[in-house]
């Protein structure tokens, strides 16, 4: 096998590669074993029919094809390796291409995506600015409330009418020319009045009405709801109303900071909880500002994404997407529907931020390379005890599931977090 490798525009290159007779050989040989299953020929049993008949028959090129699929599979990445040519993005079928193929040997190019060249821009004691960080007596208060509401009891009610904030158990089913319409029924349904959870006026035309009361409400669908078959008809929901309940938030006093807290009082309770959001606030504030003097190097810098890698991190972040609403039990091609988007408008969605996320990642990889930036086993086992933890796995059982091909991944992503750390600490931060 020879090849060489020819630099090309936008980031590409062409890798050619020549086969000797002796290997054709060898995959024609192979492409007969795999193929002659296929040939029904007049007096053979099928699969039995010798090679010499079938090309007598058919030509010797009948087995060219899978011939060349071998001969790419077993060639193009140890080519590739030889060449050292660092793959940005998988090869597609359209650019891979016979030019040559016969019995004295093969010739087939591939137009490979690399990595583009990075030129980096300031990426040093870059000026970001920060929010000057402070907690304020009505923060305190709505966090104290916040907690007064998750400790709140549920009370059942049954001596009055419904009211707004209520939680009201209904079971309903909804028609239109009074005809049911498809996922318009529901039962035992827990509703807070007030939510807007439902469309229109829903919610309000249930306020003073009674347990066991059954209720006709009349709404209209908005002309831009999801389900086309839907949007802009009015509508009429049967509802029975089947229970009423009614949070209970208990009073904000020292017993209540007693019940809750290690402190006596509201007044040290607030005090703590002051100095927790201080710190919350105060960690919040560094990481956006870690995050502007990386998106400010990110910019500084100069660099063409090539469309290939673009398309991949595209097709990542979909699957992302779609195992994220799969486990809310919904499919991609129902929330597609829900939303009224086609295929294409939502990949548009992702584009944008998938070259962000490549530039992102390529300048930090450059950074770490001109800091000269390693990565040592200690490191290594640093993240691995993180991930060991995160999922409740043993360390020495999660080090030994990863390979070769795993540490090196992990050992990249670790470089690009020191390389992150340069830009974050270097940086000025200016309180605004």
């Amino acid at each position: 096998m020879n090849a060489q490798v020819q630099v090309m525009e936008n980031s590409q290159v062409k890798l050619t590669v020549e086969i000797d007779g002796a290997q054709v050989a060898k995959a024609v040989d192979a492409a007969y074993e795999s193929m002659k299953k296929d040939f029904n020929i007049q007096g053979f049993r099928k699969g039995r029919v010798p090679r010499a008949m079938v090309e007598k028959m058919y030509g010797v090129e009948v087995f060219y094809n899978k011939a060349a699929d071998i001969l790419i599979d077993e060639t193009l990445f140890e080519a590739i390796e030889a060449n050292k040519v660092e793959i940005a993005a998988r090869i597609r079928p359209n650019e891979l291409e016979v030019v040559e193929m016969n019995k004295d040997g093969m010739k087939y190019t591939a137009i490979i995506t690399v990595k583009p060249e990075v030129t980096l821009g300031d990426y040093k004691n870059l000026k970001v600015e920060a929010d000057k960080v402070e907690v304020t007596d009505e923060e305190v208060n709505e966090a104290v409330a916040a907690e007064a509401n998750k400790n709140a009891r549920e009370i059942t009610v049954e001596d009055r009418a419904v009211m707004p904030q209520d939680k009201v158990t209904i079971d309903f089913e909804g028609f239109i020319d009074g005809e049911a319409f498809q996922g318009g029924k529901g039962t035992d349904y827990d509703l807070v009045i007030g939510s807007k959870s439902f469309i229109d006026n829903f919610e309000d035309q249930l306020i003073g009405k009674n347990i066991g009361e059954e209720v006709e409400v009349n709404v209209t669908f908005p002309t831009e709801y999801h389900s086309k078959e839907l949007a802009g008809k009015p509508a009429m929901f049967k509802v029975a109303i089947k229970g009423i309940k009614v949070s209970e938030v208990p009073e904000i006093n020292d017993d209540f900071a007693a019940d809750i807290s290690e402190f006596d009082t509201l007044a040290e309770y607030k005090e703590d909880l002051k100095a927790k959001l201080l710190k919350d606030k105060e960690v919040s504030s560094k990481n956006v500002a870690d995050q502007q003097a990386v998106e400010n190097a990110v910019a500084n810098a100069t660099i063409e994404v090539p469309e290939a890698m673009v398309e991949e991190q595209v097709e990542r972040n979909i699957k992302n997407f779609e195992n994220r609403m799969k486990a809310q039990g919904l499919e991609l091609a129902q929330y597609l529907q829900f939303t009224g988007q086609d295929m294409e408008a939502f990949k548009a969605n992702f584009k944008e931020d998938a070259a962000h996320q490549i530039k992102s990642r390529l300048v930090l990889e450059k950074v770490a390379e001109v800091e000269n930036i390693e990565v040592t086993d200690e490191d290594i086992d640093t993240e691995l005890k993180q991930i060991a933890e995160m999922y409740r796995m043993p360390f020495e059982e999660l080090k030994k599931s990863f390979g070769g091909y795993e540490k090196e991944s992990l050992a990249a992503d670790i470089k690009v977090q020191k390389a992150a750390k340069v830009i974050t600490d270097s940086a000025e931060v200016v309180v605004k």
